[in-house]
């Protein structure tokens, strides 16, 4: 509602401190974009301890994030500007960033870029969104329009079934000494594997991982569980270095 004026558009700008302010509907679009990432990313960087991976963060980012966010019946525009503070904590928790840039959602020292040619050229990852089993707002998944985006920016075109044709997909029961670590925290666990498929296809669930934080360094703020998972994942490699080196 907010954004449907011209001077709406100028005040979410000025409110959100942005580094270019929003000047139209397609500008609206990328600001809702990009704070639907930053929700997701925050969730993927809870780590129990203070981290730079994504951005500088506090220890449970989340937690930080979320007291900002406890009452979704305010005005408008004091809504929004919770929403600008919960924000503020993922893309200025140094305080200092002078504006914010909606066309970024990481560390500019990250090299994300990589990663977005990947999924353009080795793993078509469908994204969609229903506003009933999620947070977010509607949003139908359209491979059409994800390879127009990926030959506009790389010129390459993804090919949909390439991973599942050469990995066999859901149909991996041939491979081995695989572990498949999933942090419960973390929103890309729901495209893990989540349950042991054999001796040497094992996985692991972590209920306070958040992304691969059990690959990670060593902290004193470890959860229990991300410690249960190291020792794991090192008894299951000893075990199959070992047997490689008995057939040897």
């Amino acid at each position: 509602r907010v954004s449907s004026s011209e001077e709406g558009l100028q005040w979410i700008s000025t409110a959100f401190h942005l580094c270019s302010p929003l000047k139209n509907s397609d500008d609206v679009g990328a600001f809702k974009s990009w704070l639907s990432e930053t929700w997701v990313n925050l969730a993927m960087v809870n780590y129990p301890y203070e981290a730079f991976f994504l951005q500088p963060l506090p220890a449970w980012p989340i937690q930080v994030v979320c007291k900002f966010l406890t009452n979704s019946n305010l005005p408008d525009r004091e809504l929004l500007n919770r929403i600008f503070q919960a924000a503020n904590v993922y893309y200025n928790y140094t305080g200092q960033a002078q504006c914010l840039n909606i066309s970024q959602t990481a560390t500019g020292s990250l090299g994300d870029t990589g990663w977005y040619y990947q999924a353009c050229t080795e793993m078509v990852m469908p994204m969609c969104s229903d506003g009933v089993n999620d947070m977010f707002e509607p949003q139908k998944w359209d491979f059409p329009s994800f390879s127009a985006d990926c030959f506009k920016t790389w010129g390459v075109k993804p090919r949909q079934t390439w991973i599942t044709s050469v990995y066999g997909g859901k149909n991996i029961s041939a491979h081995s000494n695989i572990i498949f670590s999933n942090g419960d925290m973390d929103p890309w666990s729901g495209g893990g594997v989540r349950k042991k498929i054999s001796e040497s296809l094992i996985a692991i669930n972590i209920p306070e991982g958040a992304h691969h934080l059990d690959l990670r360094s060593k902290n004193v703020n470890d959860p229990a569980s991300v410690l249960k998972a190291r020792s794991l994942e090192i008894q299951y490699i000893k075990k199959w270095i070992q047997e490689f080196r008995q057939r040897s």
